[in-house]
């Protein structure tokens, strides 16, 4: 290989970690793609509901194109803070800059106390759940198992709740219609809807017998961020986009048949020998960004209770945090106060799970590391440019890290080859002989979807 400038590493190989490795490259930046999981599809294979299957094949083509270039290594089965060291990554490996695109794949705790004596025990928490759902039907899955009952509390309000309570309808209404002889596939119904499907057999919803799921809200139903509002939008634009928001919440709840609660928020654990079986909630009053809570409340008995509240980052030893999430200084570019090499993009720093905010996010990150830090690009002005910009959005306008993106000198050549020695030492523990595309096949079940 020709000796390039810089050698990047990029923590995670989903959508923001393929985006960032494969803009790098293509400015002629090595790249190295540390994984933790066999194959890098991140959220699109456990976040992102079975039924999206054009959608999983797509975006696993999109990734597969990015991490397949030929100055690109890929890593696989090496979380970082565990089989690597996070400060040994960044401070004796020698890379030029460390990007973290690892997601949030960790649940957001029901905030009441001692909720999570119950998991298991009543409690559900959104991502093992979803990872059950799409993988539940190979036959290697060894994961953890759920039994979907009827009458489920949901616990949420994002998109990543809709998707909850959608699984949750579809497979209690799939198998009480597998009691009646009538096999469903999950795809039919919900490509569908439930009511289409029960009158092409003659049924009406009572027939079932079910009550369906409940969701439960703390603001109203326009509030729920089904629909971005654009940045800068006047109120009668906003207005238009929440009522395109309830418009579509009806839409949904007609079609996969669960129930709305808003305007409310967990209070206390409804207990009974040991088990989880309900919620207590108290009323809000919304109003803008502002939620209040209210004097009222209400206890509402369940099956159990699933929480989906949103996503998090796992910690990795060495990276500094706020409460459950990194301490950035500066959340635009994911930069930390200790770092000035390492920038982060994705979910972990945009708190946005959904695919195009994160291939936007890489796209911006990766802008600043090919023409401010790397200095790759052929634009003289570009640097100082976003230095400036860095310099203005820091939270302590002195902090040394802006000064850092006035540019990285080029790599010595001694310093490439031991980085590429040491990936292809960690290569060979995990088994990966670095033809990328044979290892996914040989690591992908034959009835994975």
């Amino acid at each position: 290989m020709t000796q390039p400038a810089h050698c990047v590493a990029v923590i995670g190989g989903a959508v923001a970690g393929a985006e960032m490795a494969g803009r790098l490259a293509e400015a002629g930046t090595e790249v190295v793609v540390f994984e933790q999981n066999p194959r890098p599809y991140g959220k699109i294979e456990d976040g992102l509901p079975r039924w999206h299957h054009a959608l999983r094949n797509k975006e696993y083509t999109t990734i597969g194109k990015h991490l397949s270039l030929p100055n690109v290594h890929y890593v696989p089965n090496t979380k970082i803070g565990c089989d690597i060291g996070f400060r040994e990554l960044v401070d004796d490996w020698g890379f030029s800059g460390v990007v973290l695109a690892n997601g949030a794949w960790r649940d957001r705790r029901l905030p009441l106390e001692g909720a999570d004596a119950y998991l298991g025990k009543g409690l559900i928490y959104q991502n093992a759940f979803i990872v059950w759902f799409n993988h539940a039907q190979e036959s290697d899955y060894r994961g953890e198992s759920f039994d979907v009952q009827d009458d489920a509390i949901v616990v949420g309000g994002g998109l990543a709740s809709i998707d909850v309570v959608k699984v949750l309808m579809l497979e209690t209404t799939r198998a009480r219609l597998a009691l009646r002889g009538i096999e469903v596939t999950m795809l039919e119904l919900e490509v569908k809807g439930i009511p289409k499907i029960l009158k092409a057999h003659g049924l009406e919803w009572d027939d079932l017998d079910l009550s369906g799921c409940t969701l439960y809200y703390r603001r109203r139903a326009e509030d729920m961020p089904l629909v971005e509002i654009p940045e800068g939008a006047d109120e009668k634009r906003a207005e238009k986009v929440r009522a395109g928001r309830r418009k579509l919440l009806e839409k949904a709840m007609q079609k996969y048949r669960f129930k709305l609660e808003p305007l409310c928020m967990p209070d206390g654990l409804l207990v009974e020998d040991g088990q989880l079986v309900g919620l207590r909630f108290r009323k809000t009053e919304a109003d803008g960004s502002r939620v209040t809570p209210t004097d009222e409340t209400f206890e509402r008995r369940g099956s159990c209770v699933i929480s989906s509240i949103g996503s998090v980052p796992l910690p990795i030893e060495g990276i500094p945090m706020k409460g459950e999430l990194f301490d950035f200084v500066d959340w635009d570019l994911g930069r930390l106060a200790d770092f000035p090499t390492v920038f982060a993009t994705g979910n972990v720093a945009t708190g946005k799970g959904n695919i195009v905010a994160s291939r936007k996010h890489a796209k911006s990150v990766a802008i600043t590391l090919i023409e401010a830090y790397l200095g790759v690009s052929d634009d003289p002005d570009a640097r100082e440019q976003l230095t400036e910009q860095v310099r203005k959005r820091s939270s302590n306008p002195v902090d040394p890290i802006s000064n850092q993106l006035r540019g990285c000198p080029p790599m010595a050549a001694e310093t490439l080859e031991s980085i590429r020695s040491r990936v292809r030492e960690r290569q060979q523990a995990v088994d990966y002989d670095g033809d990328y595309a044979a290892w996914i096949q040989k690591v992908t079940p034959p009835d994975f979807e």
